[in-house]
């Protein structure tokens, strides 16, 4: 890459903002520049939610805005506020980074190259996309899609294990459970919803509920639609979640099945692994897809295989989406 990624970031809510202290302050986001932000809320509120965050603690920097820009440290951006990216200016940017959720129609997600970009990274699932991607999954099928889906966090969690562990040791049957940290599509007092579980309040109780990754893991790993279930309980903690999975294995490893996963999973950007007796709180931050704890792993005779592991679902899936961008990018510059 003979220059700096060039990526603008439309919305700035949990992942906007996940993405833009990953590309200013971690290795991650080494070789991208931040072209610009759009966002409809205020720019002092923007600046302030950088500055301050419940979840990831200050910004580890000084944090500045004025009419039209912020600041962060020594990089001063652009700050735009607009409803529809069609009206910027956006020929000098190579990837759009689509994080305000809203990009479910074709209008809206080809919005950011209307205004002239080269490509389009979606924050979450979506049908306008040109297709769905995940890394270690199916980067094979990016081919030259131009607008893409990066799928949910979830999906990022499970979709790259199911392809490993089915690859070393051929899986018959899975079934997920996701153990995921409410979000803001919770509310924090019990309110009239749609779903009535989901009506209540987010961090008194845990929430059986429904969630997309059933889809797009089957969306991504087709070969899996027949052999795969999935289901989710919300629970009340703020961050970090993580998928339970029970598997039923052709092959199922022999001798000690620590290290066999090790070998299996030997992507150390996509997986980690922890021999330590940890909790949620201590993955806040990790930017692997899953976060494997051994100490819970079971192979019962039968062949099944248990398996628990960690992702922080904002950080984590940020940091796919700028590896992502990297590779939809490689094929322009």
């Amino acid at each position: 890459m003979s220059r700096p990624l060039r990526v603008f970031i439309n919305g700035f809510g949990r992942i906007g903002r996940s993405l833009f202290r990953q590309i200013l302050t971690t290795p991650v986001g080494a070789g991208i520049e931040v072209a610009g932000v759009n966002d409809i809320a205020p720019l002092e509120t923007c600046a302030y939610l950088l500055r301050f965050d419940s979840v990831y603690g200050p910004f580890p920097g000084s944090v500045e805005a004025g009419p039209g820009w912020l600041q962060a440290d020594d990089a001063r951006l652009p700050f735009h506020h607009v409803s529809d990216l069609r009206q910027l200016d956006l020929a000098e940017v190579d990837v759009v980074l689509e994080c305000t959720g809203r990009a479910k129609d074709r209008q809206t997600a080809d919005a950011g190259m209307t205004a002239g970009a080269a490509q389009v990274l979606i924050s979450g699932p979506s049908g306008a996309a040109d297709r769905t991607i995940v890394l270690g999954a199916n980067e094979a099928d990016l081919r030259e899609a131009r607008i893409v889906s990066n799928a949910s966090c979830t999906t990022n969690a499970i979709a790259p294990l199911l392809r490993a562990l089915d690859g070393a040791f051929g899986i018959t049957r899975a079934h997920v459970t996701t153990v995921h940290c409410y979000t803001g599509s919770q509310p924090t007092v019990d309110q009239p919803g749609a779903n009535l579980e989901r009506s209540r309040a987010a961090a008194v109780s845990m929430v059986p509920t429904t969630t997309s990754a059933m889809d797009q893991v089957t969306r991504v790993l087709p070969g899996f639609r027949d052999r795969l279930s999935v289901a989710a309980v919300r629970v009340p903690t703020i961050s970090v979640s993580a998928v339970d999975a029970v598997l039923q294995l052709d092959r199922p490893p022999r001798g000690d099945a620590a290290s066999a996963l090790a070998e299996a999973l030997a992507d150390r950007t996509l997986f980690g692994m922890t021999h330590d007796p940890c909790v949620s709180t201590d993955f806040r931050g990790r930017s692997e897809s899953l976060v494997l704890a051994l100490p819970e792993t079971q192979v019962l005779p039968d062949g099944q295989l248990r398996l628990l592991g960690w992702y922080d679902n904002e950080w984590g899936f940020s940091a796919r989406m700028l590896d992502m961008a990297r590779r939809m990018a490689a094929r322009d510059l």
